[in-house]
């Protein structure tokens, strides 16, 4: 049987202080393996990783990788990195077009780069099914993208262009994964470029009204984090070359609308506040950028990686739930 899971490596996780990031930190640690946290707190929390500050196989740097050097220390006797760090969301892309840019592209470039002057063995990074774009095609498939709609997707392609040509070129291998609308533990729901779900969870605890942008006939394929761990193990540590120096779909298969996400929430956390039910949603503009509708087609990274997503959207919202009361508490 192929392997699944990460173990016994020394492994550099950036942006590790991260939502996405903290969670593998967490899943390394468990399975002995050494871990390098890089991050400068721009978007990490510190809470994040203090669980594991004190854990005798965790290493911080406090760095940007925006700076080359930085980069080069964290990739020091690194075998597998899993590269996390970025500046996410759309909105903030086009409000700051050129920190994405700097942080998303010249960071990557930093990156692969100490990666492959390190002799880091497998390189895989988050990419974005932002870079769909404004493909019209259902479910999305790896090789059919569109002209993208926001700054942020532009520079999630770019890093791809990269993966590519540093594989090609100096023999780096690069595994690609595009996340759709990942959702769990440790997700920050404040800031005025939370995520979704955390978002409506925290305002509908706190008897809030969520906004939602558009008409609520969006749909995406929001995808459990506990998916997104399981997916970047395999591509650590697959053995079949013909998986390697591609990019893959992380997701689950299924969609929702921004207001079936909305009836389901209410419908978890009645359990929780009786009153929860009656509170009403409102309405805003859309937001440029947004791309209408967002269903992946999973089979590559099946056939592939032997990926089989474990946690769907409903069981996701649940325990998800469950973390954030855990939290109010």
């Amino acid at each position: 049987m192929p392997a699944t899971t990460l173990t016994n490596s020394k492994v550099l996780v950036t942006g590790g202080a991260g939502f996405i990031g903290a969670n593998l930190i967490e899943v390394l640690l468990a399975q002995n393996n050494q871990v390098v946290c890089l991050d400068n707190f721009a978007t990490g929390k510190r809470e994040n990783i203090a669980p594991f500050l004190s854990h005798p196989q965790f290493n911080l740097i406090e760095g940007d990788i925006r700076n080359l050097e930085t980069c080069k220390k964290a990739t020091e006797k690194i075998a597998i990195v899993l590269h996390q760090a970025a500046l996410g969301s759309v909105p903030r892309s086009i409000n700051d077009p050129i920190t994405t840019n700097q942080v998303n592209i010249d960071g990557f470039l930093n990156m692969l780069v100490a990666s492959r002057d390190a002799g880091v063995k497998r390189f895989v990074y988050a990419a974005s099914s932002s870079t769909y774009g404004d493909h019209p095609g259902l479910p999305k498939v790896e090789d059919k993208t569109g002209k993208p709609l926001s700054p942020y997707a532009v520079t999630k392609y770019v890093n791809e262009l990269y993966a590519g040509v540093f594989h090609k070129t100096y023999g780096l291998d690069t595994i690609g994964l595009r996340y759709f609308n990942v959702f769990g533990r440790r997700q920050d729901p404040e800031g005025a470029y939370a995520a979704v779900i955390p978002k409506f969870i925290r305002q509908l605890l706190r008897g809030k009204s969520p906004v939602i942008n558009g008409d609520g006939r969006h749909s995406r394929d929001f995808t459990y984090i506990d998916n997104v761990l399981q997916i970047n193990q395999l591509a650590a540590v697959t053995t079949n070359k013909e998986a390697v120096n591609r990019v893959y779909n992380v997701a689950v298969g299924e969609s929702a609308t921004l207001n079936e996400l909305v009836a389901h929430l209410k419908e978890l956390l009645a359990k929780h506040d009786p009153a929860i039910p009656a509170i009403e949603v409102l309405y805003g503009p859309e937001r440029p950028g947004d791309v209408k509708h967002s269903l992946a087609d999973i089979s590559l990274a099946q056939d592939l990686l032997g990926y089989a997503p474990k946690v769907g959207f409903k069981a996701g919202l649940a325990a998800t739930i469950a973390w954030f009361l855990q939290q109010e508490k």
